[in-house]
């Protein structure tokens, strides 16, 4: 057993605790350079991932000049991880989209969005309401992405619209609606601090969401246990490490439930009382021994009978997962059976426990509730008459204006460009150039389309192929709000000015309702964002999802406050932290609907002539395809290029040293020159590359598979070869 390390690494932050400063000089942080002393201090919310962290900014003479980790913040009272320590820096970095153009030349915005317009109209005459397409992002405020789906939905009146949240969270998504009925996390990151066992599935904190490290890290508690394939940053701190093979989560889930039952370990009074689906789950894992469990996962049997009676004998568990998890084509089933497990052992509702999927971007759960992508406003359903119904009469409009499918998901637009029926695409905030699985495929895709729209604060790949770019504000550029993991909602505050002519999404949205002659339909009396979360609020009433009680003036007291939050005088301040605490949840009859679930086998597996599996991730150095930690050069020096980690025995095979160059080849492309980093942290015939980098990009090798209940794709397992370069 490896003890948890109760020390907290230093890139895990500078300072926490205390009480509200407002002098430069705090002792606390040290002396700061005179250049660096800012006149005055704006707090926001980090703009990177979901965890939320609140972030003090140092403003002087209208730049940013030094960023603090804020210590009244609930979330991270203080911490921050190395990207919001230098997130300021974006502010001032090279390479940002300064002028609207027009097949790469500068142009004012009125021509731009002529240009713009008069094509996509033109479109949509001869092609219908499926000939234009918009992918969206995880990273807009919530105001945005609530004016952005009226925009799409009944400005444009568009069939296809999503974001790159399908590539990251819809199998969570899709999880919690096969169970529950709904979307939403139900649980609080409370919950890793009163829990006595914690179990995170491909959840690698510690480099994908440093600042719930230290949760964990500071409950001495709690058993941790680490289900992953590598031996990351968070399987190095954690009491076990299953180093499972790839793939192999449902037969480890499936393994675990055959133990509770055996062994009756289950909470069979709650499992009575509000779930539905135990006999036939019971049948369907009656014949998965620990033997059978152990072998198909690649682990011991003593292993899989310890995390088994770990979750069964805790007072409160928490069962956590992130991409590890989602990525796959069995994301949804996967995330559906770890709701599964925490309902059997009745950890669903009350502190410490419960299935908690970990978010991947700043605002993908402010996305999720309001963007009119997956669902409409407030987690209403499509093809559910009574939900548009109510959708219709809260927006005085005729029924026959809602869409009654939610149309293309993500990769479903981009084969639907390849095979000619969607020809114009608005990208907004994205650059999935870099970050879509099989590039080549992604570049074939966008040489078909007739309009392509990029709107974005910096010069990208995509960037670089669009016909019209529009210059966009970026976080610390703008006014919002934020929701993170925990359904906290916190305020997301413009500190300076956009460069250049470059303007807030916001802004650019409702200059385009203008155009359409709909600003007044649209966008009622909105002067500011607080207009539109005031109508969000007001539209979100009586959902899981209710922000009816949330105002600016709210959550600056609180710091943040928890959905659902009513205005009733019953509600904390700070809003609800957890859901469904008396066992009903949102399905038709209140009751949780367990899963029973096979595995498949991997589609691309490693052969001779490809015999390594790919694995692909994070980092915690960047974000994303480094739209903005490539540009700060503190970051980037710490982390400049990829690399491919490989297994001591698979090296000394192939008589490879770390830091040589190597040639990676799948299917679909080849990285031609990559170096190696031999280490023991991967398995045995297993590969992983970091998927951040433009040059050295991963997703030339990945496969274009996806989750058919999610759409989500599989990044984590394809068949690559190794060569020198």
């Amino acid at each position: 057993m490896m003890a948890i390390n109760t020390r907290l690494p230093a890139w895990l932050g500078l300072n926490h605790g205390g009480d509200r400063y407002t002098y430069a000089d705090d002792e606390r942080f040290g002396p700061m350079q005179a250049d660096r002393v800012p006149e005055t201090w704006v707090r926001t919310t980090c703009g990177y991932c979901s965890v939320g962290c609140g972030i003090l900014l140092g403003v002087k003479d209208g730049k940013a000049v030094t960023g603090r980790g804020d210590p009244d913040h609930p979330v991270n009272m203080g911490r921050l991880c190395p990207k919001g320590q230098s997130e300021h820096l974006t502010l001032s970095a090279e390479g940002r989209l300064l002028f609207p153009t027009v097949n790469g030349h500068d142009v004012t915005w009125d021509h731009a969005l002529n240009v713009m317009m008069k094509r996509m109209k033109a479109l949509l005459d001869q092609h219908g309401s499926e000939s234009v397409a918009i992918i969206s992002t995880g990273q807009l405020v919530t105001e945005e992405f609530y004016a952005l789906g009226k925009l799409a939905r009944l400005g444009l009146g568009l069939a296809h619209y999503d974001g790159n949240t399908t590539l990251c969270m819809s199998s969570a998504v899709s999880g919690y609606k096969m169970t529950l009925g709904s979307d939403g996390p139900p649980g609080a990151y409370a919950d890793f601090e009163q829990s006595d066992c914690i179990v995170l599935f491909g959840a690698n904190i510690a480099d994908n969401h440093p600042l719930l490290a230290p949760r964990i890290l500071e409950n001495k508690t709690a058993t941790v246990i680490v289900v992953d394939p590598r031996v990351t940053k968070t399987a190095m701190v954690a009491d076990h490490h299953l180093a499972i093979s790839a793939r192999s989560d449902i037969a480890l889930l499936n393994g675990i439930i055959h133990i509770l039952i055996a062994e009756n370990l289950l909470d069979l009074e709650y499992v009575h009382a509000h779930c539905d689906g135990f006999p036939e789950l019971a049948e369907h894992v009656r014949r998965l021994t620990p033997d059978k469990t152990a072998k198909q996962c690649g682990i011991s049997v003593e292993q899989v009978l310890a995390t088994a009676r770990a979750i069964g004998n805790a007072k409160a568990a928490t069962l956590a997962w992130t991409m590890g998890v989602n990525h796959s084509v069995q994301g949804a089933e996967t995330s559906a059976l770890i709701v599964t497990l925490a309902a059997i052992t009745g950890n669903l509702g009350k502190p410490g426990a419960s299935p908690f999927s970990i978010t991947g971007q700043c605002n993908a759960m402010g996305t999720r509730e309001t963007g009119f992508t997956a669902s409409m406003p407030g987690y209403r359903a499509f093809d559910n008459p009574q939900d548009r119904a109510d959708l219709a009469e809260l927006w005085n409009i005729d029924e026959s204006r809602l869409p009654s499918t939610r149309g293309r998901a993500y990769p479903d637009i981009i084969s639907g460009i390849t095979e000619g029926r969607i020809k114009g695409l608005w990208i907004i905030g994205t650059n999935p150039v870099v970050s879509y699985p099989d590039r080549e495929e992604l570049e074939y895709a966008f040489s078909r389309l007739d309009l392509l729209v990029v709107q974005d604060g910096f010069h990208t790949p995509t960037t670089a192929l669009a016909d019209v770019a529009l210059p966009a504000a970026i976080w610390g550029e703008k006014e919002g709000t934020f929701t993170n993991s925990e359904r906290r909602v916190s305020r997301v505050r413009k500190a300076v000015e956009p460069p250049g002519e470059a303007r807030s999404d916001f802004d650019i949205f409702i200059t385009i309702a203008e155009r359409l002659g709909m600003r007044e339909e649209l966008f009622p009396d909105w002067k500011t964002p607080e207009d539109a979360f005031n109508e969000w609020a007001r539209i979100s009433e009586g959902r899981l999802c209710d922000y009816s009680g949330i105002t600016y003036d709210r959550i600056d007291a609180a710091g943040g406050v928890q959905w659902p939050c009513t205005p009733s005088q019953d509600t904390p301040l700070g809003g609800t932290a957890r859901l469904y605490p008396d066992g009903r949840v949102s399905t038709a009859t209140g009751r949780t609907q367990l899963v029973a679930i096979t595995q498949r086998e991997i589609s691309d597996k490693p052969r001779p002539q490809f015999p390594f599996l790919l694995n692909t991730g994070r980092t915690v150095e960047h974000w994303h395809t480094r739209t903005k930690t490539g540009r700060v050069e503190i970051l980037d020096r710490l982390a400049p290029i990829g690399w491919v980690e490989m297994n001591p025995t698979d090296a000394d095979r192939l008589r490879l040293l770390s830091g040589q160059m190597v040639k990676v080849t799948s299917r679909r492309g080849s990285i031609d020159e990559i170096p190696v980093r031999v280490t023991a942290t991967v398995r045995a015939g297993e590969v992983f590359i970091p998927f951040h980098f433009d040059d050295m990009c991963a997703n030339r090798l990945t496969i274009a598979e996806f989750d058919p209940i999610s759409r989500e794709p599989n990044y984590k397992q394809c068949a690559v070869a190794i060569e020198k370069a």
